[in-house]
């Protein structure tokens, strides 16, 4: 008898175990009144986010002017002209390029060379760590117009230095040129947020195991190939993290290229934001939305790409 109900006792322990497993993975289903946490966040983002881009999908087939009461829609008109017969946009779009190129580039590798150095939790390296994520709580405009000085070709820094130290011949006009006014402007990106990539990389840099240094060390690796085979692996995860963030950054520096450039700016400084911008700026609520479209795809197509090669060097990423 007892054998009997031996297997019939173990299944039914077996499925309350079961039970209580998948009680205990789904506490919302246990607890309704959990959904209500979420509620408002996701609210908020409906509201703000999801409403007003079907909105303006819903705008970019359109050519609406903003204060019209209708609008004519248009199909896809929009859209075939930003791509064939825009020439201005075709501009913004190479200088966005440019610019992002710049800017991904050298602020990861300069964030990454300054966390390198003050990963130590020294009171030297805290102080320099506070020194150089300065930049990023001042606002954009305030680092416009500091960089505004540094650039003035009559009494700014840069050229105030160089005829000190005798060097006039490379005084120039900087935001003046307009073959490499678009990288100036990078620069100043670079300086305004390579210690908030910095902080990234650090935090990255201290979840690293000790343990791998010291048998890189055991094997007799070197210091370079210790950063080479521990190092640039383990901090992939950052480095996408940094890359994804510094594109955005890139393709949003709107406030910054008109602080800079003023308002409009000229065409080589002008950036898909600041174009999208005089869109709006002139009533063209409909082209400007078709525009919008483009940019977003564009930054999600770039995210994307960065993300598989950042995952095709590290698989665990």
């Amino acid at each position: 008898m007892s054998t009997t109900l031996a297997p019939s006792r173990a299944a039914e322990a077996g499925t309350g175990d079961a039970g209580g497993r998948s009680r205990r993975c789904s506490p919302m289903a246990a607890h309704p009144a959990l959904w209500l946490f979420p509620a408002p966040a996701v609210l908020l983002y409906t509201v703000f986010f999801v409403v007003p881009t079907i909105q303006g999908v819903l705008y970019s087939v359109t050519d609406w002017d903003g204060f019209s009461p209708t609008a004519q829609f248009v199909g896809l008109d929009n859209f075939v002209t930003i791509f064939t017969g825009d020439d201005l946009f075709r501009n913004a779009l190479g200088n966005n390029i440019k610019f992002m190129l710049v800017v991904v580039v050298f602020q990861t590798l300069l964030s990454l060379a300054l966390a390198v150095f003050l990963v130590r939790n020294t009171k030297a390296s805290v102080a320099l760590r506070s020194i150089y994520f300065l930049p990023t709580i001042l606002s954009s405009v305030s680092v416009a117009f500091i960089w505004k000085f540094v650039y003035d070709p009559n009494f700014g820094l840069i050229n105030t230095v160089l005829g000190a130290l005798g060097l006039e011949r490379f005084q120039g006009a900087f935001l003046g040129n307009d073959n490499q006014a678009i990288y100036w402007v990078a620069i100043t990106q670079v300086w305004f947020h390579v210690g908030q990539m910095m902080i990234i990389y650090i935090a990255g840099l201290q979840s690293i195991p000790t343990e791998l240094y010291e048998s890189a060390r055991i094997d007799g690796a070197s210091r370079w190939q210790q950063f080479r085979n521990v190092t640039l692996p383990m901090v992939a995860p950052a480095t996408a993290i940094v890359m994804a963030y510094t594109t955005v950054q890139s393709f949003k520096a709107f406030d910054l290229i008109l602080g800079l450039g003023g308002n409009p700016p000229k065409g080589s400084l002008d950036i898909l934001s600041t174009r999208i911008y005089a869109g709006f700026a002139n009533s063209q609520f409909g082209y400007a939305a078709a525009e919008s479209i483009v940019f977003m795809a564009l930054i999600a197509v770039i995210t994307w790409v960065q993300r598989r090669a950042v995952k095709a060097t590290n698989p665990d990423v």
